[in-house]
């Protein structure tokens, strides 16, 4: 015989499962509603065929990198990391 809290532990997680998938079917549905949409820009879309997106530098990248030497730079220091 299963301990009592079991049986409800198990149907929350049951729950929680089916609300994950929804949540995820729907994102799945409204992210691909608006990559579609962009694709069908047509002005986007020569872009991207084009290749003229190909050669941008993600900036993001170059500051965290600028952000982590900064951080170690300042605990080698003694400084506060963050």
């Amino acid at each position: 015989m299963s301990k009592p809290g079991e049986k409800v532990a198990r149907q929350a997680e049951e729950r929680l499962n089916r609300v994950a998938e929804s949540v995820r079917e729907k994102f799945d549905e409204i992210t691909e509603r608006r990559f579609n949409d962009k694709m069908s820009d047509s002005r986007f879309a020569e872009k991207i065929k084009n290749g003229l997106f190909a050669d941008q530098v993600d900036h993001g990248v170059d500051k965290g990198r600028i952000d982590a030497r900064r951080r170690q730079e300042e605990a080698r220091r003694g400084g506060s990391p963050a």
